[in-house]
């Protein structure tokens, strides 16, 4: 493609120019390309602040051919040069792994995701579990995957989950404690039965309390494999529907196809830009389904927030 700067771009930044002038959706797009070496501005290569003169000839280079990419739906909840927050639905496997080499979020995102040392989790300083939806963040450059990466170490990422659990808690908010590692007798598992603990904290507070369950607000002050899964089963009330930790029954019982689990709010401060982000995503249909029917179980009436 081959377009002229007119009178109305004249002092634009190339990136704001390229979405102006060739249809790119974002100045995240236009950084991509302009990585990819695919610009150039009167025949020479220019950053992404240059600012266009009236006249000068902007042109883009065809995408290279390249292994076809895997149809993944998911919504990109925002987008910029160094970052993407992803709308994950349910089903969806994040990278490739045993079991699961193709159709995953990192190769539908090839070419999106940047960072790290292994090509199969470029972009990925967390993840959601296959059955799990909602918001996560994935890199865009490796400068975004460093800090990214350090933010998670360092807690700084604030991850708020809903969950729908067998029971109720004893109290209205509270904190688990305790070390996470591979069960002893499964190693599909993980458990606080464990040869390996690791450090593993889950804060959560009641929303709702329904006849024979509780919606809760679960966050995250730690990130092991299947933190909160594990910590609500330890505890006794495990999430609705999650056949492995414990909730096969319930989660018949609503019509759940998978665990009841959604990555709701997701905030953090821009690892680049330093502007502080908040992204938040509605349940979606086969959970707010589920709900409904936990809400209109026939055992005596419940209890919510209000009614407190």
């Amino acid at each position: 493609m081959s377009v002229h700067v007119g009178p109305a771009e004249e002092g634009m930044r190339l990136d704001a120019a390229l979405v102006a002038l060739t249809g790119l959706h974002s100045r995240g797009a236009a950084q991509r390309v302009l990585d990819a070496g695919r610009v150039t501005v009167d025949g020479r290569a220019r950053s992404k602040s240059h600012r266009v003169a009236a006249g000068e000839l902007i042109e883009l280079a065809p995408e290279p051919a390249g292994p076809e990419r895997p149809q993944v739906d998911f919504v990109v909840a925002w987008e910029d040069a160094d970052l993407l927050v992803i709308d994950k639905p349910a089903g969806v496997v994040v990278h490739p792994g045993a079991g699961n080499r193709h159709g995953t979020l990192v190769q539908a995102l090839a070419g999106r995701a940047v960072g790290g040392s292994d090509p199969q989790r470029a972009g990925i300083v967390h993840r959601l579990d296959r059955d799990t939806s909602g918001l996560m963040v994935v890199a865009a450059s490796e400068r975004a995957y460093a800090e990214l990466s350090r933010m998670v170490a360092g807690r700084e990422l604030e991850r708020a989950y809903l969950a729908l659990v067998e029971g109720h808690p004893d109290a209205r908010s509270g904190t688990i404690e305790a070390p996470l590692g591979r069960d002893r007798t499964n190693r599909t598992r993980m458990s606080v039965r464990t040869d390996r603990p690791r450090s593993a904290v889950t804060h959560f507070e009641l929303l709702e309390r329904l006849p024979r369950t509780s919606l809760l607000e679960v966050r995250l002050e730690t990130g092991r494999t299947h933190q909160i899964r594990a910590h609500l089963e330890a505890i006794d009330h495990p999430v609705c529907g999650d056949g492995r930790y414990g909730g096969a029954a319930s989660g018949r019982d609503l019509g759940l196809a998978r665990q009841f689990l959604h990555s709701r709010r997701l905030a953090f401060r821009h690892p680049i830009s330093r502007e502080d982000l908040v992204c938040e995503s509605k349940p979606p249909a086969d959970l707010l389904r589920a709900l409904e029917v936990a809400r209109r179980d026939q055992s005596p009436k419940g209890q919510t927030e209000a009614d407190s």
